[in-house]
């Protein structure tokens, strides 16, 4: 269900202002399972942004579409 007030040329206009910037990811997987990283926007592509993100041990990417970020099943916090 569509909870916020941005459309999609918004949404890809403010993930493109962040790109390179550190940034927290929380991922709804349903199920009351979410996934919490810290990470950098790497690559901006049409309908999809890869997500570098940073662990202990390993680097790994996390692709997200701009419509879950429109239907809040992804929310990106910029770290100050």
């Amino acid at each position: 269900m569509r909870k916020g007030i941005l459309n999609l040329n918004e949404i890809k206009d403010k993930i493109l202002a962040i790109k390179g910037k550190d940034i927290d990811i929380t991922i709804n997987r349903g199920r009351k399972k979410y996934d919490r990283f810290s990470g950098v926007v790497e690559n901006i592509y049409p309908s999809v942004f890869t997500v570098k993100i940073f662990n202990d041990r390993q680097l790994k990417n996390v692709t997200c579409s701009y419509s879950d970020v429109l239907c809040g099943d992804v929310l990106i916090s910029e770290k100050m």
